[in-house]
Parts: C-alpha cells; sequence; structure tokens
C-alpha cells in the first residue's frame, strides 16, 4: 500500500509540474517587484494599478506604494521570487489569487472587516497563566525542530520532500496533542499543488466563535532552480519560525491550558511562491465568516542582525495589535529591545490575513536592511546562527505571551459587563 501510495504521489507531482508550466496566474504586486516582473519578462503588463499604504499613512502625508495587477504563468513564480530576493534582499513582494475578481479586489485595500467583529481589549490580564509558562519553553526543543526540518533536502511545495516535511510536521503535532478532546490536528489540501498546510486548533471555552491565529511558513526554496534534488535546508527561513510556534504549542498542552478563544497554530504551505498557502486559507476563513481577532506571523526567527531583539513590522499590518506586541514585551521580557522596521508589500504571510480585513502582525528577528543574507540559498544552515537557537527563544516567549493574553478572553458582552 505505502509503495501504491508513493507511485501515486509521483505521477501526481509529474501531472502537476506539467499543468503548473502552462498554467496562468493572477497576482498583485508591489513597484519594485513589478520592474523585477519585467526584466524576467518584458511582455508582462500591469492590467490595472493602485496606490497602497499602511493603514492611514496617505491620510497622514506618508508615502504610498504602486500595487499592479498581472497575469503571468504559474512557471515564472519562482524565477520572481528568486528576483526579488537577489535584487530586492527580501521574501515576497507579489499575493497569488485565485481569479482575476479576487486580485482587484486585493488592489482596493484590505477587505472590511467582519460586520461582527469587536478589537479585542488588548489588556494584559493573564499574568498569573502566563509567568508560570514561559520558562518552560526551552530553546534545546526548538534546535531539535530546526535540526530535524532542515535535514530534509528541501521543502518546495511541489516536491516529494516537501509534502513529506508538511506530512511530519502534522506527525509532531499530534503527538503533542495527544488524547485532548479539544485538540485537532488537520492537514489543509490545495488543490494546485501537493503540499498541505497544517493547523492544530485549540478549541475555545466560552468563546469558541473568536479565533486568533499564530502562524509561520513550511515551505523552503533556493529560488528559480528548486527542484526535488536541490538542497534548500531552510533553516531560518521558516525552519525557524515553525520550531518557535511548535514549542509554543508543546508548552500550552504539556500544562493543560484551555484557552476561552479558539486558537489555531498554522505551518503554511507555498509562501516562497506567492503567499499561496495562507492567501487561501485566510480567503476561506473569510468567506466562512471566522471571526479572526488577531494574526501573529512568525517568519525566520532565528538571527540576531541588530541590537535589538525583535522588531515589529508597521507596513500592512494592524497598529494597535502592533502596540499590544510591544507591550506584552515591556511586561514579559523586560530585558528585550523592541525596535520597528518595515518589509514593503507582501512580504511574509501577515499580509494575507491583512488583506482579508484581519488584524495582522509581524514581529521580525531583524530589521528589514539586517535580515539574514544566507535565505534561499543552501547556506540557511542552523550554522549561519551559531547552531543555537536562543534568539528563537524570544520569539517564543513572545507568541505564547500573545496567545494566552487574547486567547484568555470570554465573551464580549461579558468583557464589557466586567468593566
Amino acid at each position: 500500500m505505502l509503495r501504491l501510495q508513493k507511485t501515486a504521489l509521483l505521477v501526481w507531482l509529474s501531472l502537476a509540474g506539467a499543468a503548473q508550466a502552462a498554467e496562468p496566474v493572477w497576482i498583485s504586486i508591489g513597484e519594485q517587484g513589478y520592474q523585477q516582473l519585467k526584466k524576467i519578462n518584458p511582455a508582462a503588463q500591469s492590467r490595472q494599478s493602485r496606490l497602497l499604504a499602511p493603514d492611514g499613512a496617505l491620510a497622514k502625508g506618508g508615502a504610498g506604494e504602486n500595487v499592479h495587477l498581472v497575469q503571468i504563468s504559474e512557471s515564472e513564480l519562482p524565477k520572481l521570487s528568486d528576483a526579488i530576493h537577489e535584487n530586492l534582499r527580501h521574501c515576497g513582494g507579489y499575493i497569488v489569487h485565485a481569479s482575476r475578481v479576487e486580485a482587484e479586489a486585493a488592489l482596493k485595500g484590505p477587505a472590511a472587516p467582519l460586520a461582527a467583529s469587536v478589537a479585542p481589549s488588548y489588556a494584559i490580564d493573564n499574568q498569573a497563566t502566563v509567568k508560570p509558562l514561559l520558562p518552560q519553553l526551552q530553546d534545546s526543543n526548538i534546535l531539535g525542530t530546526i535540526q530535524s526540518l532542515s535535514s530534509y533536502q528541501n521543502r518546495f511545495y511541489t516536491t516529494r520532500h516537501g509534502v513529506d516535511a508538511s506530512n511530519w510536521i502534522a506527525g509532531q503535532w499530534k503527538q503533542l496533542a495527544g488524547n485532548r478532546a479539544d485538540v485537532a490536528v488537520e492537514q489543509f489540501a490545495h488543490a494546485a499543488w501537493p503540499q498541505k498546510s497544517v493547523i492544530l486548533t485549540i478549541k475555545g471555552k466560552s468563546n469558541a466563535a473568536e479565533t486568533v491565529v499564530l502562524g509561520g511558513h513550511l515551505d523552503s526554496t533556493v529560488g528559480s532552480g528548486t527542484g526535488e534534488a536541490s538542497r534548500a535546508p531552510g533553516a531560518d527561513d521558516d525552519a525557524s519560525g515553525i520550531a518557535s510556534l511548535t514549542e509554543v504549542i508543546r508548552v500550552l498542552l504539556a500544562s493543560g491550558y484551555q484557552p476561552q478563544r479558539t486558537l489555531k497554530f498554522i505551518a503554511y504551505a507555498a509562501e516562497e511562491v506567492g503567499l499561496r498557502g495562507s492567501s487561501e486559507i485566510a480567503r476561506r476563513y473569510k468567506q466562512q465568516q471566522v471571526n479572526v481577532v488577531g494574526a501573529l506571523q512568525l517568519d525566520m526567527t532565528n538571527y540576531q542582525g541588530d541590537a535589538q531583539d525583535i522588531f515589529l513590522f508597521t507596513d500592512y499590518t494592524n497598529a494597535a495589535q502592533n502596540a499590544f506586541l510591544a507591550n506584552l514585551a515591556k511586561t514579559y521580557l523586560p530585558t528585550l529591545k523592541v525596535g520597528y522596521s518595515q518589509c514593503g508589500y507582501a512580504c511574509s504571510d501577515h499580509a494575507s490575513w491583512h488583506a482579508q480585513g484581519y488584524p495582522a502582525s509581524f514581529p521580525f528577528e531583524s530589521s528589514f536592511n539586517n535580515s539574514n543574507p544566507n535565505i534561499h540559498t543552501a547556506r540557511d544552515t542552523l550554522a549561519s546562527s551559531g547552531n543555537q537557537a536562543r534568539h528563537a527563544l524570544k520569539f517564543s516567549q513572545l507568541a505564547l505571551a500573545y496567545a494566552v493574553e487574547l486567547g484568555s478572553d470570554g465573551p464580549a458582552a461579558k468583557r464589557l459587563a466586567q468593566r
């Protein structure tokens, strides 16, 4: 049976690769990324464009960024990602959309929040729960997860290695979940590629209809040539983020913590080629009217490129939630230094949630200008982070505080009555 399953997977991969070469896709892409695309494919044309900016920046006289609507061949996506990384020194820069209609909607800026959405209070009032949990987070466990994920030949979204890595994460998270009836682990299947996203859900007790999302991406790449034989360890990008999240899951579940809101931990597929996994999931949640009160993205947590410890990216994120994260760090991690930076349009999976009108934040390992120079190469190994995971531990600590402080709130009506 196992041999038949592997044979079926190889056939699927072969057919998917052939279809991918010819399939056109719609993307929204920032101005700098668009100029890189024009170098790759001079025939690519902007069908529409619009000036977008971080929330409220244009009204305050701040600078914006032209975002373009373009249709290209799906086979060009890895080349585009490669060019943006090599020449602009960052990931992402564009979002793949399911249709032209959805791409056009993206050019209008973030979608309206759900009618039932109520902003969290952002009160820090669960110190009795958070403080005993923080010392239980161990950098040695984070290190072990990074070692395991970076040992795969690569974790690209179309390779059997990428499929195996998704299965491994699902298996690890299921072990952590044990027999808890309020915890479920699923693999979210994407029709257009074989790698699945992984979702661990801890169902809320009194306020399950409100959801808190914590995520990172599971795929890795070395650019346009990534294939079965390519070596793309992705130790920092983004095995580190998945490892930081996994340690939060371990401690929360081992402690028996039961949230009031529903918590979802997500390892996204296909981030490196246009935020495809997170975009599909965030879009699905919006269609299903899932009330996501906050989304946190951990994409690269183990390379300290600056004197500051944690940088909050202020563009295409939620200012109120960013302030909440800064206050969490001040309260629970007072020795850490928090900085601020920007990364441009669609630089990681937080942008998928922001586009759907959900509050999203992106704490990062360094400033934009001093990020890890080894990503998207075979040199993105643990050695580039000193063969340790102490920096990634800081992000586990912040993420745990975020999960508990947001996750412990009951229904809005009860919260208002208590004030």
